[in-house]
């Protein structure tokens, strides 16, 4: 709800205008819930004296609807008293009620009416309220012109705008009335330019903007991709899809898996979504689960990240980049020999220490102050070199005047330094360095910075430093650097520098610097002139300062320099297994490929910001799809007399130890049967059979199967069950049992067909499979979709009671895979050894993860343990052995076996 004129300047679609509104009470009645007919004529006359109407020009009414002998009337009464006045008898106003579709709406009964006229309106069309066709025999309808919705009528646009009348009213006999009348073409649907007025300056041009895409799993992003693709198939040009962008990106929520998909016009982005909607993966796509509460920190760069021309890209993007960078540039001017932006473009001389320094400084704040503009505000800062001085300044360390006097100090007194040093990048441990440094006559190398594990940077006279590179015999590169930082050859302007320093007044850091002299974060350290000093002169030791970053918890690494230097080398400094993101802001594009991979690794971005002034229009959109689930609990079949869903009573043999079970398998009696479809037939699955073998001897709990055979398979019809009988032998010396299952069709004298053959045996203690992995995901395990449809193309036809794999990924020749039964069958779960649905997901998670080929199913499994009986959900490990052979091994959440070694053949 917004006023009109801020809707439009917003760009918001108009759905209806709100013409009037009125509110009254009962009063004094004879009930609690006793309706008052004069005081609901005296709502409807307050509410059409607001909207300055007559009741002939409202065309339909959507009632409160008591559905009672009682109010009804009482209702309809007020409506013919006022509306059905002073009109023609051949255009009555139409009276419907949503509670005749949906029943009592309770506390939504009010916008649930609301939202039906809206749509009737889009829909030009008024819908039939059900059970109407006689009218109540205690309302006088001859009174007025009013009648009821028995069908659907059409709701044609007139020479006035369409309007509808909604009441409600509550249980304590307060009553509300609204009149709602549909947008004029003043008012259009489609909203207007994205943060436009009429004294707007022109739009402003965006880089390729993502399209964004949302699900609450990925079974959920997926369909809401299909849903697009096939909806925008008519996006053709750049303006379409910029407006598609704001679109997805402000009108929709993101849910917590988040997919952007990146291209640079309108068919590939198309092409990506697409490729979303099939589980592939592509260019043009970021996919993930977006964190609850992801810590960001920004990398500010040193010396050598700067270009010619740097910055200029996000000038012409965003304004408030332009805005910053300019003015910081211009505060740089009176330390300069030549104003900072005349030197952008010049590569000679940007590369100069005097300009270079001044020029990362402004760009590293600006990009600070666009980010934080856009939301994405870091929790921790981190600064290689002079980017430090950026840093502390961003946190609050120094005033904007003393970072610059700072700054342009710094960069100065270092180029004035005596040529003839150099800066050489080592691909070495700190370690393999160490040792030759130290051996270096009158130590005038030092060791300028570490970066990473194997990353260092030495630096000191030109011939010493190039010498000790080659001794170390490692992958080496020269920086593209005047002087020789970081080293023994800076000590002859650090006196001036301290100067400058201590003329600087110092605060503690709003937001945590993670300081690249110690390696830690500091507070009182940064305030201080010795901190700086030692800052320009000592180590860099970025790759420490990164791993903090890592052991607090930030996932979230933005570079925030005009070249990506500082993210590969923080990646190495972060474990593979910490889900972390890195990205870099160097120009228009790179920054919104940033701002997609932060939104879909959880960051908040304030993409109405981002997309201000840029002429993006909002465009209507699917919404996500229903998740068609049922979610009412289906009833427990009864179960047999031997307490299981499958089984008849046992009947022990009259001549011997032998057990004997008679039941009857149908798809009228077992519905998720009939989700078991391979080749075209429902087939009984393999794990049915390793059901009926583990509980022939009538006992429950855990069991072994030390073979379990498959002779032909069992097909099911509809309207024709299979008789089953399962025949368990006498017990071996170990309490063994040989198991034969056979079938026929039911209610017939066909001769019995073998089916399985199994030999039981004890459980045993349950062990641990020493292979199991520790974390889960398995670490270097890659995410694959789970694409049951594809399946369906290759013969094995899976209805919702088998598709239990929720997630899966992929190692070599291992599968990883999620399972749990939808909630129906894990109703059911408790009663079975291990549900055959459950246990059938173990065995085809494998066909899921590859080319299935042909239709296949398991002709023999061995060594099958149940430790645990009545799982609904657990994990699986699948191990290919063979071409046609695997391992399979399911534990529950916390790692402890459910269901041990077994080896299905295919």
């Amino acid at each position: 709800l917004e006023r009109l004129s801020d809707a439009r300047r917003n760009g918001h679609p108009v759905l209806a205008v709100l013409r009037g509104s009125a509110v009254n009470s009962d009063g004094a009645s004879n009930g609690l819930t006793a309706p008052n007919g004069e005081a609901q004529r005296d709502l409807i006359r307050l509410a059409l004296a607001d909207a300055g109407l007559a009741g002939s020009d409202v065309d339909a009414v959507e009632g409160h609807g008591t559905g009672t002998a009682l109010g009804d009337p009482i209702e309809a009464g007020a409506l013919l008293a006022t509306y059905g006045q002073r009109r023609d008898p051949g255009d009555p106003v139409w009276l419907g009620s949503v509670k005749s579709n949906l029943g009592h709406t309770q506390a939504a009964s009010g916008v649930a009416g609301l939202i039906k006229m809206i749509e009737a309106m889009h829909h030009d069309e008024l819908p039939a309220s059900l059970y109407t066709e006689q009218p109540s025999p205690h309302v006088d309808w001859s009174s007025g012109a009013v009648r009821l919705l028995d069908r659907a009528r059409p709701w044609p646009r007139r020479d006035r705008p369409r309007r509808a009348a909604i009441s409600s009213f509550g249980i304590g006999g307060t009553n509300a009335h609204v009149i709602i009348e549909e947008p004029t073409e003043a008012d259009p649907a489609d909203g207007t330019a994205a943060g436009s007025d009429s004294a707007a300056p022109p739009p402003r041009k965006l880089p390729p903007m993502p399209w964004l895409v949302g699900g609450g799993d990925e079974a959920g992003m997926r369909a809401h991709a299909a849903r697009l693709a096939a909806e925008l198939a008519d996006v053709r040009d750049d303006a379409d899809a910029l407006d598609v962008a704001f679109s997805l990106a402000t009108t929709r929520a993101p849910l917590s898996h988040r997919a952007a998909v990146l291209a640079p016009d309108a068919e590939g982005l198309l092409r990506g979504v697409r490729e979303l909607a099939a589980g592939a993966d592509g260019p043009a796509l970021l996919r993930g689960a977006a964190r609850p509460r992801p810590k960001v920190a920004l990398l500010f760069p040193g010396q050598g990240a700067q270009r010619a021309g740097m910055g200029s890209e996000l000038r012409a993007a965003f304004p408030a980049f332009d805005a910053a960078f300019t003015g910081l540039c211009e505060e740089f001017t009176p330390w300069l020999d030549r104003p900072l932006l005349e030197v952008i473009d010049e590569p000679g001389l940007l590369d100069r220490t005097d300009y270079a320094q001044p020029a990362l400084f402004a760009y590293a704040v600006a990009l600070h102050a666009l980010l934080a503009g856009f939301g994405v505000r870091p929790d921790r800062l981190v600064g290689h070199s002079v980017g430090e001085l950026a840093a502390a300044h961003v946190a609050g360390v120094f005033s904007r005047a003393d970072a610059v006097r700072l700054v342009a100090a710094r960069g100065r007194l270092m180029a004035a330094l005596p040529a003839g040093g150099a800066m050489i990048a080592v691909r070495a441990s700190p370690a393999e360095v160490t040792p030759p440094l130290d051996e270096v006559p009158g130590r005038t190398v030092a060791l300028a910075a570490v970066n990473g594990p194997e990353s260092v940077v030495l630096s000191g006279p030109e011939d010493a430093v190039t010498a000790l590179a080659a001794a170390v015999g490692r992958p080496r590169r020269r920086l593209r650097v005047s002087h020789a930082f970081h080293s023994p050859l800076l000590d002859r302007v650090l006196a001036e520098y301290r100067a400058v320093a201590e003329s600087v007044t110092y605060r503690r850091p709003a937001v945590p610097v993670v300081s690249t002299l110690t390696g830690r974060a500091e507070a009182d350290a940064l305030a201080s002139a010795e901190h700086w000093v030692r800052q320009a002169r000592e180590t860099v030791r970025f790759a420490d300062a990164v791993s903090v970053l890592a052991k607090e918890g930030v996932t979230a690494f933005v570079e925030a320099g005009p070249s990506p230097a500082l993210g590969v080398a923080a990646e190495e400094c972060v474990g593979p297994d910490a889900g972390a993101v890195f990205v870099s802001c160097g120009d228009g594009r790179t920054t919104v490929e940033a701002l997609a991979a932060l939104h879909v690794h959880g960051v908040g971005v304030d993409w109405r910001s981002v997309y201000a002034d840029s002429g993006a229009r909002r465009r209507p959109l699917p919404t996500h799809p229903f998740r068609r689930q049922r979610y009412w609990l289906d009833a427990v079949p009864p179960q047999t007399g031997s307490g299981h869903p499958l089984l008849g009573e046992p009947v022990p043999d009259a001549d011997g130890p032998g057990i004997r079970h008679t039941a009857v398998l149908s798809l009228d009696g077992r519905p998720w049967l009939a989700d078991h479809v391979i080749g075209g037939r429902v087939v009984v699955p393999a794990t049915v059979f390793a059901e009926l073998a583990a509980r022939a001897d009538g006992s429950a709990g855990p069991v072994r199967l030390a073979e379990l055979a498959l002779h032909a398979p069992l097909v099911l019809t509809p309207g024709q069950g299979a008789q089953v009988q399962v025949v368990a032998g006498a017990p071996d010396g170990t309490g063994g049992r040989p198991v034969t299952v056979w079938g026929r069709r039911a209610d017939t004298s066909e001769p019995w067909t073998r089916h399985a053959t199994a030999t039981t045996a004890p459980a045993g203690a349950p062990k641990t499979p020493g292979e199991t992995p520790g974390a889960w995901p398995p670490v270097g395990a890659e995410r694959i979709a789970v694409d049951y449809e594809r399946l369906a193309d290759h013969g094995h036809r899976y209805g919702p009671a088998f598709r239990a794999v929720t997630a899966l990924w992929r190692r070599d020749d291992e599968t990883f895979a999620e399972l749990a039964l939808p909630p129906g069958e894990a109703a059911t779960a408790r009663s079975y050894t291990l549900h055959p649905a459950l246990f059938d997901a173990a065995l085809h998670a494998a066909l899921l993860a590859e080319e299935p080929g042909e239709p296949k199913a398991p002709v023999t499994c061995s060594g099958v343990t149940v430790h645990v009986t009545g799982a609904a959900a657990a994990r699986a490990v699948v191990r290919r052995l063979g071409p046609d052979e695997f391992g399979v091994t399911l534990t529950d959440g916390a790692g402890q076996p459910v269901e041990g070694q077994q080896v299905p053949r295919l």
